[in-house]
């Protein structure tokens, strides 16, 4: 089984639907619809799958990159929606992508603002949580349960906290991607490696039950899918496809800072928001040495951007809550870039903040699935979900979902990879936290994104390539050229690779979704010149 994805594969493939009539035709490549081509494939079923724009270019992309346990939604009595992230989040840890999610720390700094009481209710979620977690049959050694630290442990932790008044903290684990785009990339490769036509840059412009008119963004040229299921699974646009759809989108917005504005996070924060009693600004450290802040909830209006903005007050109003609980104030210059996405939010009345992340699936009266709504850590059930409706729908016939444990690219006992016979089967990388244990020093000591995996193989690339590891280092020993670190520690192999493999077919590609240098400007610049050497290869 073949995952590469590449232009030649993309142009045959192209040439090949026209010819055909698929069983299934997903359009949007975000992790839903990924997902829901790799499920449609895996069952046996031909699929074309198809974006507009890239791999993971839409909301998939913008996320906060966790993979967390719903307890937020437990809170407010979703107890299906809280349970389902549970379930989806075990699924991850364990079988599907143990090799870009493991367990992740976080602190809830007991500040003067926040009272005795409120400590003692937020810990009691993160036991219900913690909960959740056996429900699920979560091993602990994956994901270590809550505890109080004193107020020393929470400095070495996080060592720019505000010293003064702090009594300590609330420490809780909850699942972390290494990379959100990543993950999709792994999911449309899994797919293609299953049979799914993964055809990126080619737009549907219309969409009916038996297929839809699509254009080729790199030719302009207009042609037909057919299909005898339509899934359209374009998130946030896909009212646009479907205009029966009604949602209330909503924007998170996210800053990014570098190593040395927050040095020394052994783990993440959860900072309470003032006036609010369920919603915390998080403080999201990164393999890649940098660091996220977020993420607001505001409702947006109008016409949507295929790439949103963060505006300069959601930048204010994260620095200010950042700023409760730091020893010395982060400033707006502090900030070296910032991102914002778009949250696909089924309509209903209230707060978008406050709307249920509970995905819907809608059909429309020529047959067209829908999925809108839920979150990234649910993107495996929502796809199953939508592909069940489909096949029903459709008289198609097709076994059982298998993807609740089948493994993506990358992961230890996945597909067998590239056709260059590679055999990096060998190396696994695995850092699913399962060594986290529950105690807080272990993870005081770990440095994001240094020291060497198995085979001396860099644990940078382990975390992020999983079993392909030794394949993208090999490159770089073959040519020194391509081992020259770039900003994050990208080098020229990790673009080779993703043009080889991974579908890559602009600079945009590379810089922006198979590595994320492109969130900060300056070293976008920087790696340019690798990205075009590496298209030019």
């Amino acid at each position: 089984m073949n995952s590469s994805l590449n232009a030649a594969r993309r142009s045959r493939e192209l040439a090949e639907v026209r010819d055909l009539v698929v069983d299934v035709l997903v359009v949007g490549l975000g992790a839903t619809g990924a997902g829901a081509a790799l499920d449609a494939a895996s069952r046996g079923l031909s699929v074309a799958a198809i974006d507009a724009h890239d791999l993971a270019f839409g909301t998939s992309r913008w996320s906060s990159k966790m993979v967390h346990g719903g307890l937020r939604y437990l809170a407010r009595g979703q107890v299906g929606v809280a349970r389902e992230s549970a379930v989806e989040r075990g699924a991850l840890l364990r079988h599907t992508a143990p090799h870009l999610v493991r367990a992740q720390p976080y602190l809830l700094p007991l500040t003067p603002e926040v009272s005795g009481v409120r400590a003692a209710t937020v810990m009691t979620g993160y036991r219900l949580g913690d909960g959740l977690r056996v429900a699920a049959r979560t091993p602990r050694r994956l994901l270590p349960g809550p505890c109080r630290v004193s107020a020393g442990q929470a400095l070495r932790l996080v060592p720019p906290l505000n010293p003064r008044g702090l009594r300590g903290a609330l420490l809780s684990w909850d699942g972390r991607l290494v990379d959100d785009a990543r993950l999709v990339v792994a999911l449309a490769r899994t797919a293609a490696a299953w049979g799914a036509r993964v055809l990126t840059r080619c737009r549907a412009l219309e969409l009916a039950g038996d297929g839809a008119l699509a254009r080729d963004e790199l030719t302009g040229e207009t042609f037909t899918i057919r299909a005898r299921a339509v899934i359209n699974a374009t998130g946030v646009w896909a009212g646009l496809l479907a205009p029966d759809v009604r949602m209330r989108p909503s924007r998170g917005t996210h800053l990014v800072f570098r190593p040395e504005t927050l040095p020394g996070l052994a783990a993440g924060l959860h900072v309470p928001i003032p006036g609010e009693g369920n919603r915390f600004v998080l403080v999201l450290p990164q393999t890649d040495g940098r660091v996220h802040v977020g993420l607001t909830d505001e409702p947006v209006e109008g016409p949507l951007p295929d790439v949103p903005q963060a505006p300069e007050e959601d930048v204010a109003f994260l620095l200010d809550v950042l700023n409760s609980v730091l020893g010395a104030t982060v400033g707006r210059r502090d900030v070296a870039g910032t991102y914002a996405g778009l949250r696909p939010l089924s309509a209903a009345g209230g707060r978008t903040a406050d709307l249920s992340r509970k995905h819907v699936l809608s059909v429309s009266r020529d047959g067209v699935v829908t999925v809108v709504g839920g979150k990234l850590t649910t993107y495996r059930r929502m796809a199953e979900e939508a592909v069940d409706l489909a096949v029903r729908l459709r008289h198609l016939v097709a076994g059982g979902s298998l993807t609740a444990r089948l493994p993506l690219v990358g992961a230890p006992g996945g597909v067998a990879e590239v056709a260059a016979g590679n055999t990096a089967g060998s190396t696994t990388g695995s850092t699913t936290g399962g060594t986290a244990g529950g105690v807080v020093e272990d993870a005081a000591g770990e440095t994001p994104g240094g020291g060497m995996g198995p085979g001396r193989v860099p644990r940078r690339l382990s975390e992020r390539y999983g079993t392909e590891a030794a394949a993208v280092h090999a490159l770089a020993r073959e040519d020194p050229a391509l081992a020259e670190p770039l900003p994050t520690g990208v080098t020229g192999a990790e673009f080779v690779w993703a043009v080889r493999h991974e579908g890559a077919l602009d600079v945009d590609d590379l810089l922006d979704r198979r590595t994320r240098v492109g969130l900060v400007a300056e070293d976008r610049a920087a790696a340019l010149p690798a990205a075009r050497a590496a298209l030019a290869r």
